[in-house]
């Protein structure tokens, strides 16, 4: 599946559904950014599309599921991290949390470095990998940039019951929630006198996103083993973005490089008031959980 070209001062980025459900992918630029060739799309399992972007884009890419179109209202619409258009497109919408986003800043033709993560601080939704294109060059020279980050575990299962956002009827967990979506405190959503990084940890629960997911971001100041960076990825061939992707396509561990780097330009949620009661001996279980459960992933 091919989308329309942007011309040729473009980046690609080629994305692949590797989930066995069809998943509808968003595409968000940020402020300034210029509109991809599409903000949004059906994908089947198996299925890849080629979109474009500008040489010096910048913004996410994110995995709605579980859609429909309504037949009362004619109105698009998702269970998970749907982007509130009413259509297939996101048309400048963001996706609703919980929700697993990829987030890039291209170079385009500055000689810099892009820099690229995967982001739970929104919560969860979908595994999803981020590759360069250059990964294996790059990997063959010995080079430490251009790695491949995401999040390979299927989170939803293990989710702990607070953060739990159920399927219709109360089935089976189709997303998880970041704390400070669920909770809506300040020490979650490193918002007031948590506001830096001096003052703002990590806590139980972005440790469970941690355990699972190493390379990923699981709290906002989770710079230096979360934010990857490469140069001229554009220029050999773009990114790879992955949905469901396997196990063996990430290693453990974040981006030694990425320290020192520059806080992520992140946005946090948190609608919902709440309490927390975890007990340490339910952290113990709940980081537990997580670690057997990543254990047990299988390739998909």
């Amino acid at each position: 599946m091919a989308l329309p070209s942007a011309g040729a001062d473009a980046a690609t980025f080629t994305i692949t559904n590797s989930c066995g459900y069809t998943v509808w992918p968003g595409i968000l630029s940020n402020a300034g950014a210029p509109p991809p060739s599409t903000t949004g799309f059906a994908l089947a399992p198996g299925q890849s599309a080629a979109v474009t972007v500008a040489a010096s884009w910048s913004g996410r890419i994110w995995a709605r599921t579980l859609c429909a179109t309504s037949a009362d209202s004619g109105d698009f619409a998702c269970a998970t991290a749907d982007c509130g258009s009413g259509a297939v497109e996101c048309s400048g919408r963001g996706a609703a949390p919980p929700a697993t986003l990829a987030e890039l800043t291209l170079a385009g033709g500055t000689g810099g470095d892009d820099f690229y993560d995967v982001s739970l601080v929104d919560g969860f939704n979908v595994p999803m990998l981020v590759a360069p294109r250059a990964s294996s060059a790059a990997a063959a020279n010995g080079s430490s940039s251009c790695r491949p980050t995401g999040c390979a575990a299927d989170l939803n299962a293990a989710c702990p019951a607070e953060l739990r956002v159920a399927g219709a009827g109360g089935e089976a967990a189709v997303a998880c929630r970041s704390a400070c979506e669920a909770f809506a405190a300040a020490e979650y959503c490193c918002s007031g006198a948590y506001g830096s990084p001096a003052t703002c940890a990590p806590t139980p629960y972005s440790r469970f996103f941690k355990a699972a997911c190493p390379s990923a971001y699981s709290y906002a100041y989770d710079d230096a083993t979360s934010t990857f960076t490469c140069a001229s990825a554009a220029a050999a061939g773009g990114y790879d973005v992955v949905f469901c992707p396997s196990a063996s396509s990430l290693k453990s561990g974040g981006n030694p490089e990425a320290a020192g780097l520059p806080p992520s330009t992140m946005e946090f949620s948190g609608d919902t008031a709440g309490s927390l009661t975890t007990t340490r001996d339910a952290v113990a279980a709940l980081l537990q959980t997580v670690v057997v459960f990543s254990a047990m992933v299988v390739v998909i």
